[in-house]
């Protein structure tokens, strides 16, 4: 793989042939993915759609977390005013790992409709040279939104340009909302200027040792040392938690790239292993790293939930020769669970869950529940692609659970919940508004002051998901006193039938999918 000779990443629609509209059963998603080359998922799209995400948004969520950055959001005032929401969580994370960081520093280019006609590269230039000579930042990254792309702001050559005249590293971030319906593909253009901007070799002030043995010191050093690769949705509970569990195995940890200052991106090549935590949020990065580098990386699941974290902790294992150490680790730890989850087990037993957001996220988040006996009764993700796949391997029974694949689409999502009446929902956070309104007690799917992740995590899921359904009364207050904004008449329709896709798999049409459209209980 090695896309870096574009200005910008390909959309994941045409790089990974990812979905964003499906409706059926774990099944039917999964025979369907591999039914012709590119999956027929990826052919589907919708007859209507409602709040559907944008790239550039979330392309910020990365990118206001780099310390010692401004960013720069090059376009009209109101995008990435989301911004705004992130300041105070932003600046207590950096400040987490360094007590003098700043916190979140964005300017706008506030581009109006006479730039829409003349250009807006003079406001450009002007704002990175303000940037830097105010801040002194090390990096200045440009975010470049829908309006620059559609009048043709040259953003690489504006920044070619200018950095003759500036001290910070200048970053362009192709991450225009319109290119992709699918948010995801954020991911990948973050990366794009991540890997062009920040990655080289370390200037090493001393780079010939004085002795043999410190030279074999830092060499081993080096062979023991992993990057793991955060993101957003990860605490810094749960990275506490990721290195407890390696450093428990005498390895060295080293996190990027949110929270990250641009320099560490440089270390971050002397290292012996990339981690990912989500194939969804890093493979563009790990593979470019392996072509460019020859820096082998683990990207094939999720350590949420035991079984997740099992198969996490020993692909680990296996390129450091620790098997051994693994395995009586994760003995430990399954029996310190064990005990742990007992008197949560006779609460959560039989309760039925709806899961809604990332899709590797909440498969991996499943096998919690199932571990303490609850039942799944269905899933929506943002997309589908072959990340998927492998955390399938940890969930049984689960071939006639609805499955749906839609980012955002909340008319869909109330139409599902009303069908199937789950217990709980485990949802993406900031998109509940809705879904609170059916009055059942709801569980963020993350949270930036929770652990999800590793053992530990699953013991904080039991916790937490008991305590939800001990004390639902305030969304079922909801329910009583604000209304649902769709008319009657959609809850008798089929939830999918905005969908428009090429034909099922033979054999498509199950007991489970048709209670649900049917309006049936979904047992």
């Amino acid at each position: 793989m090695n896309f870096l000779d574009a200005k910008s990443a390909p959309s994941r629609e045409d790089r990974l042939h990812a979905a964003i509209a499906f409706g059926g059963t774990c099944s039917q998603v999964r025979t369907c993915d591999r039914a012709v080359a590119n999956g027929c998922t990826n052919l589907s799209s919708r007859a209507f759609t409602q709040a559907q995400g944008c790239q550039f948004t979330l392309s910020l969520g990365m990118l206001n977390s780099i310390r010692n950055s401004v960013v720069i959001m090059h376009g009209p005032v109101g995008c990435g005013m989301c911004s705004v929401g992130a300041y105070g969580q932003n600046k207590a994370m950096k400040q987490v790992r360094d007590p003098n960081a700043t916190g979140l520093i964005w300017l706008s280019t506030n581009l109006d409709e006479p730039d829409v006609i003349s250009g807006g590269e003079k406001k450009l230039r002007e704002a990175i040279l303000y940037a830097d000579k105010e801040f002194r930042p090390e990096s200045i990254i440009v975010a470049n939104s829908c309006v620059p792309a559609l009048i043709g702001d040259d953003i690489d050559n504006i920044l070619q340009d200018v950095q003759k005249e500036t001290a910070a590293i200048l970053v362009p971030i192709h991450c225009e909302g319109f290119k992709t319906k699918l948010m995801a593909t954020a991911y990948d253009a973050v990366y794009h200027g991540i890997l062009k901007k920040y990655i080289r070799y370390p200037d090493r002030k001393q780079p010939i040792w004085e002795q043999e043995e410190q030279r074999q010191q830092e060499q081993y050093r080096r062979s023991r040392k992993v990057n793991i690769l955060n993101v957003g949705s990860m605490s810094r509970f749960d990275e506490t938690e990721f290195r407890r569990i390696l450093e428990a195995l005498g390895l060295e940890v080293t996190f990027i790239p949110c929270y990250a200052e641009p320099e560490d991106f440089q270390y971050a090549l002397e290292t012996s292993l990339n981690v990912s935590l989500c194939g969804t949020h890093d493979d563009y990065f790990v593979e470019h790293l392996k072509t460019m580098y020859k820096i082998p990386f683990v990207v094939d699941t999720i350590p949420i939930g035991r079984k997740n974290t099992d198969k996490w902790l020993r692909r680990v294992a296996v390129h450091f020769g620790i098997e051994a150490e693994a395995e009586r680790l994760i003995k430990a730890e399954h029996q310190y669970l064990e005990e742990a989850l007992d008197p949560y087990r006779k609460t959560l037993k039989g309760k039925r869950a709806y899961l809604l957001g990332g899709e590797v996220r909440i498969l991996a988040t499943a096998e919690v529940l199932q571990d303490l006996e609850m039942e799944v009764v269905g899933f929506k993700a943002h997309h589908y692609d072959r990340f998927v796949e492998p955390i399938f391997e940890a969930l049984h029974d689960v071939d006639d659970v609805l499955f749906s694949v839609a980012t955002n689409q909340p008319f869909e999502s109330s139409n599902i919940i009303s069908k199937l009446k789950p217990d709980i929902l485990v949802a993406h956070i900031g998109g509940n508004n809705i879904a609170s309104r059916h009055g059942i007690p709801l569980l963020p799917l993350f949270g930036p002051q929770y652990n999800y992740c590793g053992y530990s995590g699953v013991f904080e899921i039991a916790r937490r998901l008991a305590k939800k359904l001990r004390n639902a009364e305030f969304n079922r207050q909801l329910s009583l006193n604000v209304p649902l904004p769709f008319k009657k008449t959609w809850y008798e329709q089929d939830p999918f039938s905005y969908i428009k896709s090429v034909p099922l798999p033979s054999g498509s049409e199950t007991p489970a999918i048709k209670s649900v459209v049917n309006g049936g209980s979904y047992e």
